[in-house]
């Protein structure tokens, strides 16, 4: 390796951070006709056009797709690498993270990790996005720094810790006409359902009822944890959904929490990140910040049956 490499190793990384020309030159703090000469060494080089017009735009070819996240974790090791180490401070920190996860977690956790950056880190700015399918993807490409989530189909290098366990509950109106302060499973079939699904994925609640030659009638399915919760809340519907967000809004709806008709099996909620990011003093800092909200916010003895708590027959009768 010349050199020179290094520089169009910098050049490659902003063009297929950006897929244009001239973001790239802007990205860098070059010309335009310097970083299209640039673009047609790396193309020389690696015997790709690696951008290719596509109407008004340009777009990534396969092998560039395939260079993107390599490209872009070697800049990263040699930025670290040349920048001086200086001890990692909380306090001093200014920086915004993005986070994928559910209004699930931001009902759970949200008020707890507020006040924790608040107090520790007064200049860090959390950006939460709506999780997706493939969340390991944005993490790879560092687009996002972490993902809070029901863990699925990863790479097995990826990291994970789980922050806590929820169960599902039943919420209906608190003065819904058909549901008493038990609800039986013929009571439950018999009414209309909402499902929250933040990824569109079939629930496990449907699975626990076809593996008993079951099937419930589903009106509403809605992406959000709060939008169910306050369908729940102003209908005659009935949404099966997580114990502690039910909890998080039941002192704020007018609701009722009870058993689930049929055993449902608890499920985690585990920490998501990227390999290159394991020893990142920030990242292991807000790692941190996020399993201490969970110890607080919800710990794992309040992830079975309890009682309602201050005496609110609404929680849970």
């Amino acid at each position: 390796m010349e050199s020179r490499d290094l520089s169009l190793l910098l050049t490659l990384d902003a063009l297929l951070q950006e897929a244009n020309v001239t973001l790239a030159a802007r990205r860098l703090g070059l010309s335009t006709p310097a970083t299209s000469h640039a673009l047609a060494r790396i193309r020389e080089r690696l015997d790709d056009p690696l951008l290719v017009r596509a109407g008004r735009r340009m777009v990534l070819t396969p092998r560039a797709e395939e260079l993107r996240p390599q490209v872009r974790s070697l800049v990263e090791d040699a930025t670290r690498v040349l920048s001086a180490a200086v001890p990692f401070s909380a306090r001093a920190l200014e920086r915004s993270f993005t986070v994928f996860t559910t209004d699930h977690v931001l009902l759970v956790l949200g008020p707890t990790l507020d006040r924790i950056l608040r107090t520790e880190s007064p200049g860090v700015s959390l950006r939460f996005l709506p999780s997706v399918m493939e969340d390991w993807i944005p993490l790879r490409d560092g687009v996002a720094d972490l993902s809070v989530c029901i863990l699925g189909h990863f790479p097995s290098e990826f990291r994970t810790r789980q922050l806590f366990t929820d169960r599902f509950v039943c919420v209906v109106r608190a003065d819904h006409p058909r549901v008493g302060k038990r609800l039986t499973l013929d009571e439950y079939l018999a009414l209309e359902h909402i499902v929250v699904s933040p990824l569109g994925r079939p629930s496990s609640v449907d699975a626990a009822l076809a593996e008993r030659g079951h099937a419930r009638r589903i009106t509403r399915v809605v992406p959000f944890f709060t939008s169910g919760l306050l369908m729940a809340a102003t209908t005659d519907y009935v949404l099966t959904v997580s114990d502690r967000a039910a909890l998080a809004l039941a002192d704020t709806l007018p609701v009722r929490i009870l058993e689930p008709p049929l055993p449902l099996a608890p499920y985690s909620l585990n920490l998501l990140w990227h390999p290159r990011l394991e020893n990142e003093p920030a990242n292991r800092w807000l790692r941190d910040v996020f399993v201490r909200a969970a110890a607080e916010a919800a710990p794992e003895a309040t992830s079975v049956p309890r009682r309602a708590r201050n005496g609110t027959a609404k929680r849970r009768q």
